[in-house]
């Protein structure tokens, strides 16, 4: 995936999961996003702040994660799939815990994320979905971009203190 990342970083994708050695990393750049953005996740900061290493690590094991690294080896971006495993549901998947830190905003990284998750997915699922923050105007833009329709609105999804926040549902067929 090397030659499609944008200048200075790069994505190592790893199946089923990126590994464990990299759980602290991975736990920062989560924790990160918590704090900056908590109406972009369904987990809360102190939630996960609480949790051993080893949640972390087993959260890894248990997926597919794809990691974006600046040209130092250090963690930019995240993205996660999950596929079904009910019967009735192993037609679908999710692209979960998308988050690029700020730095790397703006360089193309989120677009090789989404790219690289849709890679995966494909000829695995027939529909992958996700949800997004509503007022987020720039993943709205991203993932309609990658190809994602909106087909509802799940209102008050989330609340953060005492303000709630709507969800856009969004699937793409692949």
């Amino acid at each position: 995936m090397r030659k499609n990342a944008p200048r200075g970083f790069y994505a190592r994708l790893y199946s089923p999961v990126l590994p464990r050695s990299d759980a602290e990393a991975y736990r920062a750049i989560r924790l990160d996003g918590l704090l900056k953005h908590p109406e972009a996740f369904g987990s809360s900061y102190e939630d996960e702040a609480s949790r051993p290493i080893e949640v972390t690590a087993e959260r890894l094991d248990s997926g597919f994660v794809l990691g974006a690294f600046d040209s130092d080896e250090k963690l930019m971006g995240v993205a996660g799939l999950a596929i079904q495993t009910a019967t009735k549901a192993k037609h679908k998947g999710t692209l979960w815990g998308m988050y690029v830190l700020p730095e790397a905003r703006g360089t193309g990284l989120s677009r090789l994320l989404v790219g690289g998750i849709i890679a995966e997915a494909r000829g695995k699922v027939e529909r992958l979905l996700l949800t997004v923050v509503s007022s987020n105007a720039a993943a709205l833009s991203l993932y309609r971009k990658a190809g994602f329709v909106e087909y509802g609105l799940e209102q008050r999804a989330l609340r953060v203190d005492d303000a709630y926040f709507d969800e856009m549902l969004m699937a793409l067929s692949l």
